[in-house]
């Protein structure tokens, strides 16, 4: 397959897997009680969240490595990586029954729960790492089944049958679609030309990675704790059916970030580490100004489309409750803004390696979104939550672009030369 057709099947495949998670939600909110479509919420954000205690984040150390090295080894990474993550599997998933015991999910959903965060887990792993070994077109078959195939049968199973229409047949279709998924993955790296699995689990190497993991871990954990915490305190503020309405408003909001990732950032912040690496100030400067300027642009004409566009949609939905928390939406709107905003300067230090910066933001901005909300719950509960997203990725957003300027002398904007830190 030549380059530019592999290249129009990659990014279809990712396409239609953006755009049918965004449809899902909608026939879902459409056909599923909004209590089922809170409930979906809640299970889809804790499986999302609890990846990372399954993984680590060791993907990142595990893919330098392998690009670094031969394939004679690849096999003893790839070993290693799993004998870790078969510790934290015994670990993490006997204490994740806790989030059960205490009431935060029903009993009856633990076992569909732990299917699927076994199964997101082993998929998710699979797609970073057929990525890193330059199989993208696998990456996306193994990324359409996990998040794009299951959201359409469901879409069409509801459409033409309503005794389907629950949350049951959603987790069906995710459990299925994520095990198709993982065997496509696991197909795909039994084909690979991978010396070393001979060799023993290197666990000292799997120590040197934790070093280096760990820390941008917490990072992770603390600003995806915004997008967890804020759904469970949202339940307890309104209850599961209002929270249904917040789940479709997050979800229709996300689709732009989607799309960044996507169409965006996943081009133009390796330009960025190119620049840095070869210390090449004006083209760093340039890559720098065109993702500032296409962010703007694309939040700006998403947030106005997304804007006149919700109330057609909810009149759609038939649904009452939905439309009666429309004020909800431009909250939660503006709080995205903000977040996708601060990926600017996220990317100018995370190319420049200024790591600690980053961390430092995430969990300031973690804290500020409990005290925020905290106070925020005592006078306006209703919108205790989307106010205290706002404030929090507000303080993100200052934060990551001070620390940017703050390392990056002036004279770095008009001489080809970084400053040595």
């Amino acid at each position: 397959m030549n380059t530019a057709l592999l290249r129009f099947v990659n990014l279809s495949l990712r396409g239609s897997t953006l755009a049918s998670k965004f449809l899902l939600i909608f026939f879902l909110a459409r056909y599923a009680q909004p209590e089922e479509v809170g409930l979906y919420g809640l299970i889809a954000v804790t499986v999302s969240y609890g990846l990372y205690f399954l993984g680590f984040d060791f993907y990142m150390f595990t893919t330098r490595e392998l690009l670094g090295n031969g394939h004679a080894v690849w096999g003893r990474f790839l070993k290693s990586q799993v004998g870790l993550s078969a510790i934290l599997y015994c670990i993490f998933l006997p204490a994740s029954v806790v989030l059960f015991v205490i009431g935060l999910l029903p009993w009856w959903v633990l076992p569909w729960f732990m299917a699927l965060l076994v199964l997101e887990h082993v998929t998710q792993e699979l797609n970073r790492l057929l990525v890193a070994l330059s199989r993208q077109l696998m990456a996306s078959w193994v990324l359409f089944f996990r998040s794009g195939f299951w959201a359409v049968v469901v879409v069409i199973v509801m459409h033409f049958n309503a005794d389907l229409r629950g949350l049951e047949t959603v987790l069906w279709a995710w459990i299925a679609s994520a095990f198709l998924a993982a065997m496509i993955g696991v197909y795909t790296i039994h084909r690979v030309d991978a010396g070393g699995w001979q060799d023993a689990i290197d666990w000292q190497w799997v120590r040197r990675g934790l070093k280096i993991a760990i820390p941008m871990l917490v990072a992770t954990l603390a600003l995806r704790g915004l997008y967890t915490v804020d759904r469970y305190w949202f339940e307890a503020l309104m209850g599961l059916d209002v929270l249904g309405a917040y789940v479709l408003f997050v979800g229709i909001c996300n689709a732009l970030l989607s799309f960044m990732d996507a169409g965006v950032f996943t081009f133009l912040y390796p330009p960025l580490i190119a620049a840095n690496a070869n210390r090449n100030a004006s083209e760093f400067r340039r890559r720098f100004r065109q993702l500032a300027l296409q962010t703007c642009a694309l939040i700006a004409l998403f947030s106005l489309l997304a804007w006149f566009a919700v109330g057609p949609l909810l009149q759609w939905l038939e649904r009452p409750l939905y439309s009666e928390h429309q004020y909800l939406f431009g909250w939660l709107l503006l709080a995205n803004a903000l977040f996708i905003l601060s990926m600017v300067p996220h990317f100018g230090l995370y190319a420049r390696g200024k790591d600690r910066p980053i961390i430092a933001s995430h969990l300031v901005g973690l804290a500020v979104f409990i005290g925020a909300t905290a106070f925020y719950s005592r006078y306006w509960p209703p919108l205790a939550v989307p106010y205290g997203l706002v404030t929090a990725f507000a303080s993100i957003l200052v934060l990551k672009s001070w620390q940017f300027y703050r390392l990056t002398p002036r004279s770095w904007w008009r001489a080809a030369e970084f400053r040595e830190d």
